[in-house]
């Protein structure tokens, strides 16, 4: 064998044990997700925060496990760099960015209950397998309940820290006709943390939030009482096309235009519905115009949940045009333009979210 042959069998093996490496990185992955959920549930990312060295047994003390577990799930977490580790004396610490991370649940960045997510696509792989065959839809009520719950966590603290502070006041006007009073639909509500978020902040206005999915309706209203605004909010079975028509002054979709079968007829209702003037807010997950120029984290994070969530969902509904959640700014205008607005323009973005404008 010459030189030249060699060296593209070592370099050809180098690439194999490179990829390969990466997928049992992924699976590493796959696993310290079971070990987030466990410690979130538990209480040990809880009983770490704020407490400074603590041994395996004082962690398991604080939150009522048994050592041995807790010693192995600790060893596990810092092997993934969840947790520090102090060799000297054999003590365990959460930092403060790890503490916002994993035991803070109001914190924007808290990340356990995401893991719901992923668990409930487990769940769920036999209809994916049965749709990726026949071509047939699921839609989101079929999923796992942790699909649901695990959705609404994820995105709940993330609205929490940008709806109200950051993304209303980046479009025109809106937070004056807010303060002053008007009525607002979300359009596939969920469990209702956006609805509810922006019916606090603002008093004078109507809130009215829509799904399909009658247990996230259930728990929506649950949580209006809670909050102490169910005089202000109401919520309600309906489809992005056919809700009642109150006149909105402004009409969100927060995360949903690119799980419908029909998106174009969608925002059609949405051109129907608004008062005068009024204002369409469009929060879509962070993607570019071509696939190319998604790759990376975010990109692989959010084809891989539109694969078995969004477009299977946007099936379900008949699929007219099925966006996925990778549509990107083009597309999405697109489809306001051929619903008859005039405007529309990106007025915020974060690294996962876009935030658009669009007005008649």
């Amino acid at each position: 064998m010459d030189a030249a042959a060699t060296s593209d069998t070592s370099t050809g093996q180098d690439a194999l044990m490179a990829f390969a490496l990466r997928t049992i990185d992924d699976i590493a992955a796959g696993y310290t997700g079971v070990m987030v959920s466990l410690g979130s549930k538990l209480g040990l990312y809880k009983a770490l925060a704020g407490a400074g060295p603590s041994s395996a047994r004082e962690v398991a003390a604080r939150a009522g496990c048994a050592e041995r577990y807790v010693r192995e799930w600790l060893d596990a977490q810092v092997a993934a760099g969840y947790i520090g580790y102090h060799a000297v004396s054999g003590t365990y610490e959460l930092s403060p960015a790890q503490a916002q991370v994993l035991a803070d649940e109001d914190s924007p960045f808290f990340i356990p209950n995401a893991w719901n997510v992923p668990a409930s696509m487990w769940f769920d792989e036999p209809k994916a397998l049965e749709a990726f065959r026949t071509g047939r839809g699921v839609a989101w009520g079929e999923h796992h309940q942790r699909m649901s719950c695990g959705s609404a966590a994820f995105y709940r603290n993330g609205y929490k820290a940008s709806l109200v502070p950051e993304w209303l006041p980046a479009l025109d006007g809106v937070v004056q006709k807010l303060q002053a009073g008007i009525d607002v639909a979300d359009v596939g509500c969920g469990h209702g943390h956006s609805t509810l978020l922006m019916a606090q902040a603002f008093p004078a206005s109507r809130f009215h939030g829509f799904d399909t999915h009658a247990a996230s309706i259930a728990e929506a209203g649950a949580l209006a009482v809670k909050a102490g605004v169910a005089d202000r909010v109401r919520f309600d079975f309906a489809r992005a096309t056919d809700y009642p028509d109150r006149r909105y002054g402004l009409i969100c979709y927060f995360d949903v235009l690119h799980d419908l079968g029909d998106p174009v007829a969608a925002a059609r209702h949405a051109a129907a519905t608004l008062a005068p003037g009024g204002t369409v807010m469009l929060v879509e997950p962070f993607a570019h115009d071509r696939v190319e120029d998604n790759q990376g984290t975010v990109g692989r994070l959010y084809y891989s949940a539109s694969t078995m969530i969004c477009c299977a969902h946007a099936i379900s509904e008949g699929g007219t045009m099925v966006l996925g959640a990778q549509a990107g700014p083009a597309r999405l205008q697109e489809v306001f333009r051929k619903a008859g607005f005039t405007h529309f323009r990106l007025a915020a973005q974060t690294p996962f979210n876009l935030i658009f404008e669009a007005r008649r």
